[in-house]
């Protein structure tokens, strides 16, 4: 069987991922074809293609997340059925999402609920996990916490935001641009400030009474490392778990760790999610939230996927809101 996939030779920019047609064996074991009706796309994807994060030796496949029907079941799958809807999310089967259709290890899998529509689960599973993990277990956000949240509009962003508040915590946002300051503020963000117009340090201490926030969530990097520390409170928590504008500077403990003290700490999804049972878990909380009215989604549905060169273009860009499924 042969299928379409998305092929990165070299490390670079978006114009390195190309289309071939590509082999597809069948699943032996405990593998599941799945052939693909949605692809999510993260901001860790660029990462990968850029080099910022490992690959598998190239000539190697790209993408993280995705959702569609079982085509095929390997001879030691029980849990899965031909036709059984499903999403995925992780690398834990190898990247390989821009395609198609590829195999998964069943492990891997997460059964969709019948209320959930495909393209929902498509674009959650990665970002909303990411955000169960940030509020749950590397602080446990609470009622009347502070925190500060860079991408305030992004796919992550917004899932945030919604989230924050239905907890009571009292959230600040970040976005790149004025344009992007009205959604993030429809996304539960209590305050909003973009980047260009605004000292965001002083707009954060003005509304903290000058003690800086308890938690802040860094997802942009290089750019915004000197705000995120500078905005914490005094031995409060700054988490740092992207890179969208190139990896955070140095960070000089003599010397920027006397200013608050404050926890430095990188999180990633693959320390978070160590087994299915935790990936299971984390989505059944992220359903939960969706299922309840807490969070809801604005998905940007403006791409196919054989657009994915302009759609890593026009995320690096920070031209998108909102969480990107593209149509297979």
């Amino acid at each position: 069987m042969r299928t379409r996939a998305v092929v990165l030779y070299q490390s670079g920019n978006a114009d390195q991922m190309v289309w071939e047609d590509v082999d597809l064996p069948k699943p032996i074991d405990s593998q599941v074809l799945v052939k693909h009706e949605f692809v999510g796309f993260n901001m860790v994807d660029t990462y990968h293609r850029s080099g910022i994060y490992p690959t598998p030796p190239k000539p190697c496949r790209l993408g993280t997340e995705g959702a569609g029907t079982v085509e095929e079941v390997g001879s030691k799958v029980t849990d899965f059925y031909v036709g059984d809807r499903v999403a995925y999310a992780g690398s834990g089967s190898g990247l390989g999402s821009y395609s198609y259709s590829r195999l998964m290890n069943a492990n891997d899998l997460i059964k969709i609920p019948d209320w959930m529509d495909l393209e929902v689960a498509a674009a959650v599973l990665t970002k909303g996990r990411t955000v169960e993990y940030l509020f749950n277990r590397t602080h446990k956000l609470q009622k009347g916490d502070s925190i500060l949240f860079n991408a305030a509009a992004g796919g992550v962003g917004q899932i945030a935001g919604q989230w924050a508040k239905s907890l009571g915590a009292l959230a600040i946002g970040i976005v790149g641009s004025k344009d992007k300051e009205e959604f993030a503020l429809n996304s539960g963000y209590k305050y909003v400030f973009n980047m260009r117009d605004h000292d965001i340090v002083h707009e954060v201490m003005a509304i903290t009474d000058g003690k800086g926030v308890d938690v802040v969530y860094d997802s942009i990097g290089k750019t915004t490392w000197d705000i995120s520390l500078a905005s914490v409170r005094k031995l409060g928590l700054v988490v740092s778990f992207g890179s969208a504008s190139g990896n955070p500077p140095l960070y000089d403990v003599a010397k920027d760790g006397v200013k608050n003290s404050a926890y430095i700490h990188r999180a990633t999804m693959v320390n978070y999610m160590t087994s299915p049972e935790i990936s299971r878990k984390s989505a059944e909380s992220v359903f939960e939230m969706i299922k309840n009215g807490s969070v809801k989604l604005n998905l940007n549905m403006d791409y196919h996927l054989d657009d994915i060169v302009r759609v890593h273009k026009d995320a690096e860009a920070r031209k998108t809101v909102g969480q990107i499924v593209m149509k297979v």
